[in-house]
């Protein structure tokens, strides 16, 4: 970072409280009107801010997603999707995972009309990578709100401690470390190699 000039830097606040509670064609304009922020909704209609993620956990995550769609090659079986898309849930939140997975039976009744948008439902398949500014205990509880709106299985990748935490529903959360991570359920046989996932923080 350059030198600090010394001035006083404002905090900007994390969430947003908009009254009444945005719809969700509102809620998805007002991101599409400032897209050069991240937005997400909590079930109770208040929007959160998420800062940008800095050079290398972008780094990581395209290397996330390329790793994935390479295993979606396989089969062009279903929809991949980045950080971009966002997702309206059950509980009437809405998030952006940084790597999704839909099924061929989720993504097959959809329109045209509703690709061009944020999709009514929860993927099959989510990763999410911790950034340095994200609390591990932050990062956990979208993990859990992720699995309780009906996600099949979903990856936290933390590469501050070198570990992938591991959300399978109707299991116990558990915590792996090694080389590569395998898939299972929606996304048997991808197998992520977490290695290339770690040389983006390497200087």
């Amino acid at each position: 970072m350059g030198m600090s000039t010394g001035l006083e830097i404002p905090k900007m606040p994390s969430t947003l409280v908009i009254k009444p509670v945005l719809s969700d064609d509102d809620f998805e304009q007002l991101c599409a009107t400032n897209a050069d922020v991240a937005l997400e909704r909590t079930k109770e209609g208040e929007i959160v801010v998420n800062a940008p993620a800095g050079f290398r956990t972008d780094d990581a995550n395209s290397e996330i997603i390329a790793q994935l769609r390479v295993w979606w090659k396989t089969h062009r079986r279903g929809r991949v999707c980045g950080s971009s898309a966002g997702f309206f849930l059950p509980d009437r939140s809405s998030k952006s995972p940084d790597a999704a997975y839909i099924t061929d039976e989720q993504s097959g009744g959809l329109t045209n009309e509703e690709l061009d948008h944020f999709l009514h439902l929860a993927p099959a398949f989510v990763v999410e990578l911790r950034s340095k500014s994200d609390a591990l205990s932050k990062a956990l509880s979208k993990m859990e709100l992720w699995l309780a709106n009906g996600v099949q299985l979903g990856w936290l990748v933390d590469p501050y401690t070198r570990a992938v935490y591991i959300y399978e529903a109707g299991k116990d959360p558990r915590k792996e470390t090694g080389e590569q991570i395998a898939g299972s359920g929606p996304v048997e046989g991808f197998v992520l190699d977490l290695n290339e996932v770690w040389s983006s923080y390497r200087v």
